[in-house]
């Protein structure tokens, strides 16, 4: 388990040129949970970037792994903001870090999904990437929204119409994901840019939390309008009050003052 950057109830970039701020606060917590005998989940937290990656290749190897990526990714920022193609690489280097690790081919890799601080035609906005089934959420307005999708063989059976989605994280198969950074492959990176909102909320998780926590649930806690951190560890203590089968890493963000979004 590696934890990079740090929790803070304010932090405030100033924005180039614009005589505007954007305030943020967070707060990022991790546990082995009830069933494992290690944590191979590790997480960056800090501006412009935050991180969850969920590492397979049992006990010391996924941990390896996910240290690999979240190292990566921090060596990657230079300033107040990050782009895309900067993620990218950080990532492509991290999947030769771990090939590097793997001498006796068993097969080392983990899963990764983060949101970044990125300017958009001189404009704040928030980049999510994502690569497996950890995930990010926004909550605004009351509303939960998963923005990325999960790289699964369940996610494929439910977009085909062959499972329904509540009976996805039951599924005999819920733990076989399809895409990884490491097994010496280059990672295969879904992208997405949303609006930076005033009063936002971001979820970023392992499945060691949504595999226990019902999405409702979820909602309910980011409802509370308790702060990052003690929002963050509610979510934790609610995935082992129903098991912690998994291990559970957590990144709340709160949005606290933005530019309004012009359209």
């Amino acid at each position: 388990m590696t934890a990079l950057g740090r929790s803070t109830v304010r932090h405030v970039v100033a924005l180039p040129h614009r005589g505007e701020v954007v305030e943020l606060s967070w707060h990022g917590v991790t546990h082995t949970g009830y069933r494992r005998a290690a944590n191979e989940d590790s997480y960056l937290a800090d501006v412009p970037l935050f991180a969850v990656a969920d590492g397979m290749g049992g006990h010391a190897h996924g941990d390896r792994a996910s240290d690999s990526v979240v190292r990566r990714l921090q060596a990657a920022v230079d300033g107040d903001f990050v782009e895309s193609d900067a993620i990218a690489e950080a990532l492509r280097l991290a999947t030769w870090d771990i090939h590097e690790l793997d001498e006796e081919d068993r097969g080392i890799g983990t899963t990764v999904t983060g949101v970044a601080l990125t300017m958009h035609d001189g404009r704040p906005v928030l980049t999510v990437f994502n690569v497996g089934d950890s995930r990010v959420y926004s909550f605004i307005g009351n509303e939960l929204r998963q923005i990325t999708t999960d790289h699964s063989m369940v996610q494929e059976l439910v977009d085909s119409g062959q499972l329904a989605a509540a009976d996805a994280d039951s599924h005999p198969e819920a733990n076989v994901i399809t895409r990884a950074v490491g097994f010496s492959t280059e990672p295969d990176i879904d992208f997405a840019r949303i609006p930076l909102e005033p009063g936002m909320r971001l979820l970023l998780c392992s499945d060691g939390l949504t595999k226990e926590v019902p999405s409702e649930r979820l909602r309910l806690h980011l409802a509370a309008r308790l702060s990052a951190r003690e929002t963050a560890n509610a979510l934790v203590d609610a995935a082992l009050a129903q098991g912690g089968r998994d291990n559970i890493t957590i990144i709340v963000v709160d949005v606290v003052r933005a530019p309004e979004s012009v359209d």
